[in-house]
């Protein structure tokens, strides 16, 4: 994101001021959590889409549901145009109320981190129109927005390079100052910086920096965010060994 794109979304936040309370943007895609099959598939497919454009051999591995999007305690966000319904972007929340987060199967996170109720944004993707750079934004407001419903204490994420920059510009802080980045199994050990954002010091500490998206994140009211309750789709899901096994023999039979 760059600081001309966060000063323009910031600058059109204030398009709808209203005399008193917050200021009411209406945005040109919906953000909720998907309901049934045919929202998660649409999620699945623009999840895997995004992934193709920067790492397409792991993508190949996306083209179906994970077991983890119907898990309890997992909540997979969904953008969709109002004009036509078309998925724009996706992300997938994880708490850790039922189970460790994914990437704890590759990096056991500090004691006192460990101890607090956290969330893991993965699967992050959104279209390569123009207008993905802002779904981008508000499905990160989304994330923030559904920790503070369900009285998460951090946000914890993981960032390749270059991406991990972004999170920097959002205040992420990395969990092992110093470490770098470390492969992740669920990210197809690929290295990633391991990052986390205190949720009830967000505010002041964004606030306090004047950041260049604070108006938008606390200052504006977004009806098209819906994150209210929804019910993991039951649908069957392909296990990620059979995945990964229907890939070699694609790879085999190209």
């Amino acid at each position: 994101m760059s600081q001309h794109y966060l000063d323009t979304v910031v600058h059109s936040s204030r398009s709808g001021l209203q005399h008193a309370g917050l200021r009411e943007q209406a945005l040109p895609f919906t953000v909720r959590v998907v309901r049934d099959e045919a929202e998660l598939m649409k999620a699945v497919q623009i999840r895997q889409a995004a992934y193709g454009r920067h790492l397409p051999e792991f993508a190949q591995t996306l083209k179906l549901p994970e077991e983890l999007d119907m898990r309890p305690g997992v909540a997979v966000l969904l953008a969709e145009a109002k004009l036509d319904g078309a998925p724009l972007g996706t992300m997938r929340i994880q708490t850790n109320a039922h189970q460790p987060l994914a990437l704890e199967q590759s990096l056991a996170l500090p004691p006192a981190l460990r101890a607090c109720s956290l969330a893991e944004a993965t699967r992050l993707g959104v279209t390569g129109q123009q207008v993905g750079r802002m779904v981008k934004t508000l499905l990160f407001k989304a994330y923030y927005e559904y920790c503070v419903l369900n009285d998460i204490e951090w946000l914890v994420i993981a960032g390749r390079s270059p991406i991990d920059r972004q999170y920097d510009r959002l205040m992420f802080s990395d969990v092992y100052p110093g470490m770098g980045a470390v492969p992740l199994q669920h990210a197809g050990n690929i290295p990633h910086r391991v990052m986390s954002f205190e949720v009830a010091s967000a505010e002041r500490r964004w606030r306090e920096a004047a950041h260049p998206l604070y108006d938008l994140v606390f200052r504006t009211r977004h009806a098209d965010i819906d994150l209210g309750p929804a019910r993991p789709p039951a649908i069957p899901v392909v296990p990620a060994r059979q995945r990964h096994k229907n890939v070699r023999q694609d790879k085999i039979a190209a």
